[in-house]
């Protein structure tokens, strides 16, 4: 089972106040920062600009800033504080992980992301439930680009069309996973208005839950004899221990 990391795993994500640390150790207006920060996410959530460094780097040139090499890294640093600061994991997060390696299934985290998170998930509780990490940042992909969600199979050692991926839809990322081959279906929690996302899945008419205690239970959940025989709405997956993800 594959999971999208922000808004799926986490509550809906908005950048706070500490991002105003970020922006006056670089010497620019906090706005400015955001700006740049909204109109870059993918250069930056693809790795193309280099490491945390040179990122920061690049957004000091577009916003016309010249921080000293000190206040340089103290910024890279209190962006990872200020991404952390914003990541609040989903109350339910850690228990559900857990139930679905219980019914015998493999676990694996797909997110868009700079490089912020690499930084600080190991030092969640979700990170040992988890047995694959495919970070864009370090892939050089972003979602729906199938490399990504291939990715993540390679690592797990199964088939697109033996997963299931769950995700809130930013990033194409329901369409991109069922283009791959997977079963994909959205998390459309109550708290995702105002959510952070960027090139959302609009038009998503598949599968969603509005919870992600729900999510377990779809490991519980026999595959059909047949094609066609599921009853209308429902979620054809691969039940128990038999699904390989």
């Amino acid at each position: 089972m594959i999971f999208d990391f922000f808004g799926t795993l986490t509550c809906a994500s908005r950048r706070g106040q500490q991002h105003a640390v970020v922006a006056a150790l670089l010497g620019c207006a906090v706005e400015a920062l955001v700006e740049i920060l909204d109109r870059s996410f993918y250069l930056r959530a693809s790795g193309a600009l280099g490491d945390a460094t040179d990122t920061m780097r690049w957004i000091c040139a577009q916003a016309g800033a010249r921080p000293s090499a000190a206040d340089l890294r103290a910024a890279v640093e209190a962006r990872v504080e200020a991404v952390r600061a914003d990541t609040r994991l989903r109350p339910e997060a850690v228990t559900v992980l857990r139930a679905v390696r219980r019914r015998g299934a493999r676990t694996a985290l797909v997110s868009d992301c700079t490089h912020e998170l690499p930084a600080f998930l190991p030092h969640l509780p979700v990170a040992p439930l988890l047995d694959a990490r495919v970070f864009s940042v370090q892939v050089g992909r972003c979602k729906p680009d199938p490399a990504i969600y291939l990715a993540a199979c390679h690592r797990l050692g199964v088939a697109p069309a033996d997963c299931l991926y769950v995700g809130d839809g930013g990033s194409q990322e329901l369409t991109g996973a069922a283009r791959a081959g997977m079963t994909a279906i959205r998390l459309a929690a109550a708290d995702l208005d105002g959510h952070l996302v960027f090139n959302p899945d609009r038009g998503w008419t598949g599968p969603a839950l509005t919870s992600l205690t729900e999510v377990p239970g779809l490991l519980d959940v026999p595959a059909p004899s047949r094609p066609g025989s599921e009853p209308a709405g429902s979620v054809p997956v691969r039940g128990g221990a038999g699904f390989g993800v």
